[in-house]
């Protein structure tokens, strides 16, 4: 597949993909926009992450609307994607999807549950019985995701301040949940290493450069351990993050400033505050938000949904970042990113 970063528009009347080309220096082009057949919050930020993701072989996009109440399907094609299914979220406002092999879960903000699919040629089957609720009413999830190898799938609540996982039986059922408190207030987005690592962003809800990261390691029973208690990043309102494809760093965006932070990822799968300020905006005003690594491992793309552009990185191996671009096309509404 032709590499390219997808995102969706979150439009209240007719929510929309808009793909775009990469080209061999990370400059991105439009490719075109692509109806979901759903309805996004029309929001200029939904609070997220995770809305538009790509399965592990990057045949499929899949994209939450969370103004319908469902879940779309695309494959992903060298023109541009192709709606493929639609399907009730089995919930409502769904706001992150997951996606390992041929299973898929899907994120229910409305009343805070987790609901499975089966994902195949071409279709979402729901798994019957398979919706589960979260810690509390109060959860307020920001993320799911599966660990590497499909047997787990976590979830980040901010209302709570806590971390639930579930594991995953042989029908692609969720056991669970079992929830820990996190490290830090007001757990958001999180990256997962090969090894099964979980590094988690904490907003601190909102509060001025008090953002942060927090790392555990992942059993194989879903029991989460803390490896590094919350490390500063000096920002504030850090919500998402993106690790590199070797898992030596991890990216964390801060909406507060519309700055990216560092990390290393020690060996022992702890946090070192690499660098601050990495890479930003350069207004000193809020606005980034998701946020991808290619698929190649050598980009790193932002949302800046107030400036309504795409921003991007190329990554270097030691971590720093230096811009290839700024991308234009997209509306205040932009949301959710997934980079090929």
């Amino acid at each position: 597949m032709s590499p390219a970063v997808y995102v969706q528009t979150n439009d209240a009347t007719g929510n929309e993909v808009i793909a775009f080309s990469r080209a061999e220096d990370g400059a991105l082009a439009p490719l075109g926009r692509y109806s979901t057949g759903g309805r996004g919050t029309g929001s200029p930020h939904l609070a997220s992450a995770g809305s538009v993701v790509l399965s592990d072989d990057g045949r499929w996009l899949l994209v939450v609307n969370a103004g319908s109440d469902d879940l779309s399907l695309f494959a992903v094609q060298p023109d541009g994607p192709r709606l493929a299914d639609r399907a009730g979220s089995g919930g409502s406002k769904p706001t992150s999807a997951a996606v390992r092999g041929a299973l898929a879960y899907v994120l229910n903000n409305g009343t805070p549950s987790i609901s499975g699919f089966h994902l195949a040629d071409g279709k979402l089957a729901a798994i019957p019985d398979s919706t589960r609720p979260l810690s509390s009413a109060d959860a307020d999830p920001a993320q799911v995701s599966f660990t590497p190898d499909g047997r787990v799938l976590i979830v980040t609540e901010r209302g709570t301040d806590t971390i639930s996982s579930y594991l995953i039986d042989e029908r692609g059922d969720a056991q669970g949940p079992t929830t820990i408190k996190s490290s830090g207030q007001t757990p958001y987005g999180f990256g997962l290493t090969a090894d099964g690592s979980l590094i988690v962003s904490e907003a601190f809800g909102g509060a001025a450069g008090a953002a942060a990261a927090s790392s555990y390691a992942v059993s194989g029973a879903g029991e989460l351990t803390m490896m590094s208690g919350s490390v500063g990043d000096t920002r504030s309102e850090v919500c998402w993050v993106a690790l590199t494809k070797d898992d030596r760093f991890a990216y964390v965006t801060n909406f507060g400033d519309a700055t990216v932070s560092s990390y290393e990822i020690t060996a022992d799968r702890s946090l070192r505050l690499r660098d601050p300020v990495a890479a930003s905006a350069g207004q000193g005003e809020k606005g980034f938000r998701d946020e991808a690594i290619s698929g190649d491992g050598r980009y790193l793309y932002v949302i800046h949904p107030d400036a309504q552009k795409l921003f991007g990185w190329a990554v270097g191996q030691g971590g720093q970042l230096t811009p290839v671009g700024e991308f234009g096309g997209v509306p205040d509404t932009v949301a959710g990113l997934a980079a090929s």
